[in-house]
């Protein structure tokens, strides 16, 4: 089978980084794959669309060096299932409040005896390689999103969850069931002391542990704090900022004599 390079890095305590789609283009998805990042994560819960774009942002992703994530908008066995079946080597979860929400989660990922997942992984064969089912329990990661009061409640019987290989922080959610103002992860101090109080508990149960982040300045941040995976924003805030860049830098005043260097696309 196809190593799973992301939890290979990710459990030798390499810090890594994940792309996010969010549009629903496989081109788009085809991109990032090809922009350096370590994971590419394909958002089925804020992304605009459904598994009918998912299957062929998979088969973009898996013509690139990166390893392909869905995040699913649920924790919906079947939905689980038919996405590892397409050919996503991960699963983030969201709203994991408590060790029978991870154990569903990790029921969904795994083949018996550890899991439920059923037989038939019709594009996993093809990317994952024919002998799939012998590696996939081991390859395949699985991240239960901490995202609410009831989950940091319950944080270490959710981290103590056989098969569970960790956590991933949406900090926005997270701030909000805080009573924090979405975009605060930095800045208020319920925020980060949660936050630091995730990763310390997650590097306590050898778990793996991964967050969103606004931008890879951010990103720095969190990879300098010891998490495993920074999420570095997503295509519509890359494609946003470069093009107010670019609608910038038409509108000033070029300084005498420079000379632009010359457009390398269309």
């Amino acid at each position: 089978m196809r190593k799973n390079t992301l939890k290979e890095k990710m459990l030798a305590g390499v810090g890594t980084t994940n792309g996010w789609c969010a549009f629903g283009s496989s081109y788009s998805a085809e991109i990032l794959g090809h922009a350096g990042f370590d994971s590419v994560t394909v958002d089925m819960q804020h992304g605009m669309f459904d598994f009918n774009a998912v299957l062929p942002m998979l088969q973009a992703l898996s013509a690139t060096p990166t390893t392909p994530i869905v995040r699913v908008p649920w924790n919906d066995t079947a939905l689980i299932m038919h996405v590892l079946d397409a050919g996503a080597y991960g699963i983030i979860c969201p709203m994991v409040n408590n060790r029978a929400d991870a154990e569903r989660l990790v029921a969904a990922c795994r083949y018996a005896p550890v899991g439920m997942r059923s037989y038939g992984p019709a594009r996993g064969l093809l990317y994952g390689g024919a002998d799939y089912f012998d590696h996939a329990n081991d390859e395949i990661i699985a991240l239960g999103m901490i995202e609410t009061l009831e989950g940091i409640k319950n944080l270490d019987d959710i981290l103590a969850t056989p098969g569970l290989d960790g956590v991933y922080i949406g900090p926005n959610d997270l701030a909000l069931a805080l009573g924090a103002r979405a975009g605060t992860d930095l800045t208020d101090k319920r925020c980060i002391d949660a936050i630091a109080h995730i990763l310390a508990r997650a590097q306590a149960h050898k778990k793996l542990a991964g967050i969103f982040c606004a931008s890879g300045d951010v990103g720095a941040i969190r990879r300098k704090q010891g998490f495993t995976m920074v999420t570095l924003s997503h295509e519509g805030s890359y494609l946003t900022q470069t093009a107010k860049a670019h609608v910038a830098s038409a509108l000033r005043e070029p300084p005498e004599g420079s000379v632009p260097v010359a457009s390398t696309g269309y």
